[in-house]
């Protein structure tokens, strides 16, 4: 977004970005190849998750929830798509201009976040899985999801109750979010609270904590090589490597391009928005992307693709692939029975014994 700051209207620069040829080609191509991508294959895996994966591990909550995150985005992009082949002119009300700038932007942010949970969650199977056994369950996923969506909507509320369209007179056009009246916020300091706080909140804070957390856990399979399989090390650094590189290539240019247009616009009155509309395009790409987290991260998910595409199905019986499952459903049953040892008389060599089972069925679900 650009700011008016004119009582006259949007200044030379603006007029010039409105105007762009390159952006009316880029930004309706790059959100149609997104859709087009992006619901066939979040359909399908929302299928694989939701009926498929038998009983749902944290991990699967995050991932569903990031997949409705996607198709969330898929939804609404075809009105930027017309609004960008028409000119920047918005043509749908107030209403839908800020349902959609809000949906577009908690997909974002949204997917951010759930790609932290997941690599959160891995960390804690991985490196502490006895330890954090008590909370990687199902109904706190379920409550964390609900917590980053109360966080997001908390943190998008001034687009939400703002007016974002704009009259453009001198090009005879209503833009949507692509000009922002500068009296939505208080002031200056308000603007640069509201924007730097999204920029440190949902985007540097999750960035380093997924960075920090796939170091960890890649470093512990690495270590700990006689109880992982090659195959795993080998999913769990793609799996990382997928997410970092949608940190880097998707949300990263968009994140530090927006800092450095509300730094220059605000103190310098400089503006960066013709350069932050592009790498929007590059944000959207993250759907796109997702799919391979759920493939990497679930062995169930991989096997619906295999059988998809008409190959030969993995070893059901293999180490590799016992190993292999995201979703073990035996994990939390051997660790407890391992760690009480009641009511069969056994030693407590047996109870340590059963123990280091489940744990080790426990790593194995990564």
């Amino acid at each position: 977004m650009t700011w008016d700051e004119n009582v006259t209207g949007p200044d030379n620069a603006t007029l010039q970005m409105l105007r762009s040829p390159a952006l009316a080609v880029a930004l309706p191509a790059a959100y149609s190849l997104v859709v087009l991508v992006s619901v066939p294959v979040n359909l399908f895996a929302l299928w694989v998750l939701c009926c498929h994966i038998r009983p749902r591990s944290p991990s699967a909550v995050f991932m569903i929830n990031l997949s409705l995150t996607d198709l969330l985005l898929a939804a609404v992009l075809p009105f930027q798509v017309y609004y960008h082949c028409s000119g920047h002119h918005w043509v749908f009300g107030r209403a839908l201009c800020n349902v959609v700038t809000v949906a577009f932007y908690a997909n974002m942010y949204g997917s951010i976040l759930s790609m932290t949970c997941i690599s959160v969650d891995r960390f804690l199977g991985v490196v502490h899985p006895l330890r954090a056994l008590r909370w990687r369950r199902r109904r706190y996923a379920v409550l964390l999801c609900a917590g980053c969506w109360l966080l997001l909507l908390a943190a998008l509320f001034p687009l939400a109750r703002a007016d974002l369209t704009y009259a453009v007179g001198a090009l005879g056009i209503v833009t949507c979010f692509d000009v922002l009246k500068w009296t939505m916020l208080p002031g200056v300091a308000t603007w640069a609270a509201f924007l730097f706080g999204i920029f440190v909140v949902l985007f540097l804070v999750p960035f380093v904590i997924t960075v920090a957390c796939y170091t960890a856990t890649i470093a512990t399979l690495l270590r700990s090589a006689d109880r992982h399989g090659p195959g795993q090390r080998r999913r769990s650094v793609c799996l990382a490597a997928v997410v970092l590189l949608a940190f880097v290539t998707c949300f990263a240019p968009n994140n530090f391009v927006l800092l450095a247009h509300m730094v220059g616009r605000l103190f310098l009155g400089r503006s960066l928005y013709h350069v932050y509309k592009l790498t929007l395009c590059l944000s959207c790409l993250n759907n796109c992307l997702d799919p391979f987290v759920y493939y990497f991260a679930s062995r169930e998910f991989r096997l619906r693709v295999r059988d998809l595409l008409g190959y030969r199905r993995l070893p059901a019986g293999g180490p590799d692939a016992r190993r292999d499952s995201v979703f073990s459903a035996r994990t939390t049953l051997s660790v407890r029975s391992g760690s009480t040892g009641h009511g069969d008389g056994r030693g407590g060599g047996d109870s340590d014994a059963a123990a280091q089972v489940g744990l080790k069925r426990q790593e194995s679900e990564f």
